[in-house]
């Protein structure tokens, strides 16, 4: 079974998180059998290791993590990558990727695009 991490930097303000939680229920909304945690790499919880022990105990055997970031900075490239090998080796048989930061996918960026433009009027 396929789990989804939902990878933030985490912040002090707990309302920080909100559009985590918000795309967690957007994901929900769509498939309610779908396994979907927040984690964040400090500040906030969940941390990256309870999303992916609550993913775990839910029954996923893969975890695919997704960077809500806008691009691919030090937490992408080097903690994240570290994260997911030391949860590999909390849980056997688990598999963990990485998707590239959301910032970078064609569809966010013409949504935001299309923010933009309509921002202006």
């Amino acid at each position: 079974m396929k789990g989804i991490v939902l990878f933030g930097h985490g912040a002090r303000n707990p309302e920080w998180a909100q559009p985590f939680h918000r795309i967690r229920d957007a994901i929900l909304q769509r498939e309610p059998e779908a396994l979907v945690e927040p984690g964040f790499l400090e500040l906030s919880r969940p941390s990256f290791d309870e999303s992916v022990d609550c993913l775990v105990r839910q029954g996923a055997t893969e975890i695919v993590v997704v960077p809500i970031f806008m691009a691919a900075g030090r937490h992408v490239l080097k903690d994240l990558p570290e994260l997911a090998a030391n949860a590999m080796d909390r849980h056997a048989g688990l598999t963990v990727s990485l998707a590239p930061p959301v910032g970078e996918a064609e569809p966010v960026l013409a949504a935001m695009a299309d923010y933009a433009m309509a921002a202006r009027t």
